[in-house]
């Protein structure tokens, strides 16, 4: 005798109650499958949730970020500032770390008025800081923009700190120039004071020796 078939828990409740009718009996059955969903003989799997591949989505991102930034390097002053305030915008309503990238991006890219390395910076710092919530396409041109960045703001701290330093050493020539001259300058007065009062004192003793052979007797004729 074969094993006895176990139904299904829905149609527990649809057996044949005593005294039912067969017709009654069979239609409950059939309602009571259509409800629950129970049916005789294989029952389909649900659908898997699609696969996204990282690797597609990151060089999609990235295309996109790519012709945002040649938009603005080659766009004109008003498309550039369209540009940046879009940017700004969408971020300062829904700080995404996409969005932040995106503005990061934007302030980071010299050849428009609104370039603004510092707060880029800042951005792409901040982003660094939880790079797990960037895809891998998005971190890689994070990095890479953030250590451009870096290095320029490097750079240009050390041509300004050269600067200060010619400057400062320009002005401390110039200081030291003007006091040799001044110095010179001072010397050649005191020399000409001495030198007019020797000449006073020649010619007061020229006089002094004059008037004294004036006075010689037999100074006159016989």
């Amino acid at each position: 005798m074969p094993p006895e078939r176990t139904l299904p828990a829905c149609l527990g409740v649809t057996r044949g109650s005593p005294g039912a009718a067969p017709g009654a009996a069979a239609g409950g059955v059939l309602v009571a499958l259509l409800a629950c969903g129970c049916a005789w003989g294989p029952q389909r799997a649900p659908a898997p949730a699609p696969m996204v591949n990282a690797a597609v989505a990151s060089s999609t991102v990235l295309n996109e970020y790519l012709l945002l930034l040649q938009r603005l390097v080659q766009g004109k002053p008003a498309e550039q500032a369209e540009i940046v305030a879009n940017a700004q915008r969408d971020y300062d309503t829904a700080p995404t770390p996409s969005r932040e990238l995106r503005l990061a991006l934007v302030l980071g890219t010299p050849g428009h008025p609104a370039t603004e390395l510092p707060k880029a910076q800042a951005l792409l710092r901040e982003l660094m800081a939880a790079p797990e919530m960037l895809l891998p396409g998005e971190r890689a041109l994070a990095f890479l923009v953030l250590s451009q960045i870096d290095d320029h703001l490097t750079l240009d701290a050390e041509n300004r700190r050269l600067q200060s330093e010619a400057v400062r050493a320009d002005q401390q020539r110039m200081a030291n120039a003007n006091h040799r001259l001044q110095a010179e300058l001072d010397e050649n007065t005191r020399l000409r004071r001495e030198l007019e009062e020797a000449r006073a004192k020649l010619d007061a003793i020229a006089n002094i020796e004059r008037s004294l052979n004036e006075r010689k007797p037999g100074s006159t004729g016989r």
